[in-house]
């Protein structure tokens, strides 16, 4: 059984972004598999998504509401998890099949290159894929001092990339960045639609604009920064994002 899963706290992203989210996978993802999303408030979501309880970790006041949360879901044993398991943020848009997320190096921590570190050996989180119990001990090494680990790295897809030995870049292609890959710059921005590419398989949506104002032609910025803060309203999105 393969396993996705997901993440939801606080009040920023709504039930309605873990159903868009499950309904895509439905519809790009061949045979059985399991759905969970891990979160403090599941009212609103649709059936077929196993609601779990947002896994305990020892985080400072002023990290619960940040990434460093998501280092939770290494611990194991966590929800019954075996084998490898491919964690989705919230805020992606899926455009191609997750088969292949699978088939890609089976037993081996994969992740994104992060786009605006490149060659620098940082994975960037949004989509990753971990084998569950393998590296235990990074979220074990965190849990008993969280405050260490917070002083000398600054967000947590770095300690990841730091802690694990030998990570593995998802094919550039497949998971794109719509604010670093797709939008074409300033100030084509003004004129061009971001277009995506043949190989694409999960747009990923980091800060803003999220696929709501990408969609709706929205960006939500200072007044002095909009003047190349700028999106043109995305039609595509509507198709993948239900």
């Amino acid at each position: 059984m393969r396993t996705i899963i997901c993440m939801k706290w606080g009040t920023r992203y709504g039930a309605e972004f873990v159903n868009r989210l499950y309904s895509s996978v439905r519809r790009n993802m061949t045979g059985e598999f399991r759905f969970i999303c891990f979160n403090d408030d599941d009212d609103g979501f649709v059936d077929g998504i196993e609601s779990q309880p947002l896994p305990p970790i020892n985080l400072p006041p002023s990290e619960t509401k940040t990434p460093w949360r998501k280092l939770s879901i290494w611990q194991y044993p966590l929800a019954g998890m075996e084998g490898d398991v491919l964690f989705l943020d919230l805020d992606l848009v899926i455009v191609g099949s997750l088969d292949p997320f699978f088939d890609y190096k089976p037993g081996e921590y994969c992740v994104i290159e992060n786009w605006t570190q490149p060659g620098q050996g940082v994975g960037n989180t949004s989509v990753f894929k971990f084998p569950v119990g393998r590296y235990a001990q990074l979220f074990d090494t965190f849990n008993k001092d969280p405050e260490a680990v917070i002083g000398r790295v600054r967000i947590e897809q770095q300690y990841i990339s730091q802690f694990i030995d030998e990570q593995f870049f998802w094919p550039a292609d497949w998971c794109v960045s719509f604010k670093h890959t797709l939008m074409p710059k300033f100030p084509m921005n003004w004129m061009r639609v971001p277009e995506l590419q043949t190989d694409n398989k999960v747009v990923a949506f980091t800060g803003h604009p999220d696929p709501d104002e990408a969609l709706e032609g929205r960006w939500q910025a200072k007044w002095y920064k909009k003047f190349y803060k700028h999106v043109k309203p995305t039609a595509w999105i509507a198709e993948h994002w239900r």
